[in-house]
């Protein structure tokens, strides 16, 4: 399709899905709760830093408990996708524009997600649950670079944040509970809360979408769920922690299609129900649908070969 006319179609699609937008911001502040960081971040487990000390896992405070490499390596990635916030803003910016219910539904959102930067980081300087020195590095490496997920329309963009918010919700619920630390559960669950209302806006937002451009958004989609990668790029070692959160559990392919895939692709936005699509959406469909199919084998196999040294 030439570029001028998906940049029409883009723009048709952001001015019709406005009122909806607007809606839904309506109900995101009715639903969403004031929460402070200070009042979840245990501040009397910390203490000064001595210069020239070299973190070891000895050095955490975790109310007794004590956590995996995994557990680590999940902490580590989602406070430096938070940090990385800027970029999504950014982008989000660039879709949707700055203007009315789309400028004010990203300005909150991005105080929001602010927000829990804050507080994981809290926690972690607390609690030395990691190397913070490790962790400013990343940090630093990360923003630095600027690397996120660029999706190219809004139809691919809406698909992305909508799937892209509930997987960090999951992340970081099952990285709070692997914790085994009632605060730093707390932090996590109180992080979750949120990234839950964030996925709820932009899947309804993503429904409104389908109704007004069916074609468009199932062409959108199949390029996301055939793309779709956590965020991370740019984050050191991205793939050595992505492999280890995967392996704990936290966050792997079968729970992108246990809980990503199906409930919200098939089953909440009917992909496989919809009528009157051009030719091209039908083929992109038929392609997705394949491989949602697909996923759920291989994602069946690595859970097996998972367990098997458990039943060794």
């Amino acid at each position: 399709m030439p570029s001028a006319q998906l940049s029409e179609r883009a723009a048709a699609l952001v001015r019709e899905l406005e009122p909806t937008a607007e809606a839904l911001l309506e109900r995101h502040l009715r639903t969403s709760k004031e929460w402070f960081p200070h009042e979840y971040v245990p501040y009397s487990r910390g203490r000064d830093d001595e210069p020239g000390h070299q973190w070891t896992p000895a050095d955490s405070d975790l109310g007794g408990h004590e956590i995996s490499d995994a557990v680590r390596s999940a902490l580590f990635v989602n406070l430096l996708t938070e940090d990385n916030l800027p970029y999504y803003s950014r982008d989000i910016d660039q879709l949707f524009g700055r203007d009315g219910a789309w400028g004010e539904w990203v300005r909150r959102w991005t105080a929001e997600e602010e927000r829990h930067s804050m507080v994981i980081y809290g926690y972690i300087a607390t609690t030395r649950a990691i190397d913070l020195v490790a962790l400013e590095r990343g940090r630093m490496a990360q923003v630095s670079a600027g690397q996120v997920p660029a999706p190219d329309t809004p139809h691919e963009g809406i698909a992305y944040v909508a799937m892209q918010e509930l997987a960090t919700r999951i992340s970081h619920r099952n990285t709070g509970r692997m914790l085994g630390d009632p605060a730093g559960y707390e932090v996590m669950m109180r992080v979750a809360a949120d990234e839950n209302l964030h996925h709820l806006f932009y899947r309804d937002l993503a429904s409104a979408a389908f109704e007004i451009d069916p074609s468009g958004m199932v062409i959108g989609v199949e390029h996301v769920v055939r793309t779709f990668a956590m965020p991370g790029v740019g984050i050191p070692d991205f793939e050595k922690h992505a492999a280890a959160i995967a392996r704990a559990g936290i966050y792997d392919l079968l729970i992108h299609h246990e809980q990503i895939l199906v409930p919200v692709v098939l089953r909440h936005w009917g992909i496989d129900t919809l009528s009157g699509l051009t030719d091209e959406a039908e083929r992109a469909r038929d392609q997705l649908i394949a491989r949602i199919e697909k996923s759920a084998r291989v994602a069946r196999r690595l859970a097996e070969r998972r367990e098997e040294p458990a039943l060794a």
